[in-house]
């Protein structure tokens, strides 16, 4: 048993639920969704950010949190979720 209240199974179970839910009914697809992002994000700062830079930047938002805050557990269970969602769009199979 952990001295945590919180196990890294549970925020990766968690985080696993969160982005395997079908949210492209609100949000989108994943890959739509950060393009989305990534287009309006380059506009404001004038220059190039892609869909897995979105990724990483959720993630040091939540980071940034997390460092404020780190008994919060959405910022951690975030921070694997974006990291899944950054993987999926950014790792290409191994052919």
């Amino acid at each position: 048993m952990t001295m945590y209240s919180m196990s890294r199974e549970v925020i990766l179970d968690t985080a696993k639920e969160y982005v395997s839910k079908d949210r492209a009914k609100t949000h989108g697809s994943v890959e739509r969704n950060f393009e989305h992002i990534a287009a309006v994000w380059s506009a404001r700062l004038r220059m190039t950010i892609t869909p897995h830079q979105v990724a990483i930047m959720l993630i040091d938002l939540k980071s940034a949190r997390a460092w404020n805050n780190e008994e919060h557990a959405d910022n951690w269970i975030d921070m694997a979720g974006y990291a899944a969602c950054g993987g999926e769009l950014s790792i290409k199979p191994q052919l």
